[in-house]
């Protein structure tokens, strides 16, 4: 594999599975390109809210809007250049505000994957 560059506009987005709201994924390198994590970039309506019990380590970069993330142990909120991680196993809500959001992520292992 070759060192790759991705930009926002390179994406192609499509709904997260098993949801019905304005929550997109695109992923940029997964197991079809032969890399042992998934990177790809999320879009997130305005006040959406996806609930689930993670397969994968998850970290999302938020690159613009706000997420809360909540757990039985509380809530965080992320911005521009802030990181948040959600452990494998972790049940999660993860919330976004009246602006949306656009964020980076990595997973490992591949989530559609552990999905499937």
């Amino acid at each position: 594999m070759n060192v790759r560059k991705f930009a926002i506009t390179d994406a192609s987005f499509e709904r997260s599975p098993g949801q019905d709201g304005d929550v997109f994924a695109s992923n940029m390198i997964d197991q079809r390109h032969g890399a042992r994590i998934t990177v790809g970039f999320g879009r997130y309506g305005p006040n959406q809210s996806l609930e689930e019990r993670l397969a994968v380590d998850d970290v999302m970069v938020v690159l613009e809007g706000r997420l809360s993330v909540s757990t039985d142990a509380g809530t965080v909120t992320a911005g521009p250049g802030e990181i948040i991680h959600m452990p494998k196993g972790e049940s999660v809500v993860i919330r976004s505000h009246e602006q949306g959001a656009v964020t980076a992520y990595v997973t490992y292992p591949h989530w559609q994957e552990a999905l499937g």
